[in-house]
């Protein structure tokens, strides 16, 4: 099947499915990701559908698209275990006495390497705040983690607080160090998500925090969504499972941000 064709099917998939998975449409025309990646793009800057974590959504679908908690816990891949190993030794290289978790299904891989480690300290146990319920339920019976759960209104679709309220209750710390998910990550904007109450409460976190680190994989590079929530310059690290490239790269290198390929 000629790329033309292939594209053309895509676009019909999208019109009548509303959303596709890059790893289903691989699999139908037994082409690899790499040239799905292609054609999505193609076909996105041709308006026919918007590039989305996962596969694309119809263009009546674009910028508050979101996964639900559910779906999003299948995407626990193995390089996001790895991201998340990564952020455990980046903490554990710290004196950080105190850490944010923020929602999202890689930041909620950190939690379950968090619950599994046996070297904290029962006596003076990491003080864990977070706004998903998800991540409390990971750490709430943990001796060596003394959690701190940040309240608001409840999104049903990922089981976290958003919104104004969160936020200002946010606002109120200073923590060590922080770790945030993101949807989309893109020079000449930033780190990106879907939803504008989600957005508050990521920008007031890393607000509050004395170190900032985004975990990204690299499906979300030079993606952005409809909400921005940091700059370059207001990260320090980003952990990812693939160099990021191009003006992305430069993006970063030139903001001073580290980053850290797992």
């Amino acid at each position: 099947m000629f790329a033309e064709e292939r594209q053309a099917e895509i676009a019909r998939l999208v019109g009548v499915t509303r959303r596709v998975s890059g790893a289903d449409l691989a699999r139908r025309f037994a082409v690899t990701m790499e040239t799905i990646r292609r054609d999505l793009a193609a076909l996105e800057s041709a308006g026919v559908l918007r590039r989305v974590h996962g596969g694309a959504v119809s263009v009546d679908r674009t910028d508050s698209v979101e996964q639900s908690l559910d779906s999003r816990e299948t995407l626990k891949t193995p390089a996001k275990r790895r991201m998340a190993a990564a952020a455990l030794e980046l903490l554990e290289s710290t004196e950080a006495t105190s850490v944010v978790l923020d929602a999202g299904s890689t930041v909620e891989t950190v939690a379950d390497a968090l619950a599994s480690r046996r070297t904290g300290s029962t006596e003076n146990p990491l003080l864990v705040m977070t706004h998903a319920l998800h991540v409390a339920g990971r750490l709430a019976d943990q001796p060596e983690v003394s959690l701190e759960l940040v309240g608001g209104r409840v999104r049903t679709l990922t089981w976290a607080a958003s919104g104004m309220t969160t936020a200002e209750q946010y606002s109120r710390y200073r923590t060590d160090i922080a770790f945030l998910g993101c949807n989309g990550v893109a020079a000449g904007f930033g780190f990106s998500t879907p939803e504008l109450p989600e957005a508050a409460v990521k920008t007031a976190i890393l607000n509050s925090a004395r170190t900032v680190v985004v975990l990204c994989d690299a499906e979300k590079h030079n993606h952005e969504n409809l909400a921005r929530f940091a700059t370059f310059s207001q990260v320090d690290v980003l952990i990812t499972d693939a160099a990021p490239t191009g003006d992305l790269a430069q993006a970063l290198a030139e903001a001073g941000v580290q980053v850290i390929v797992a």
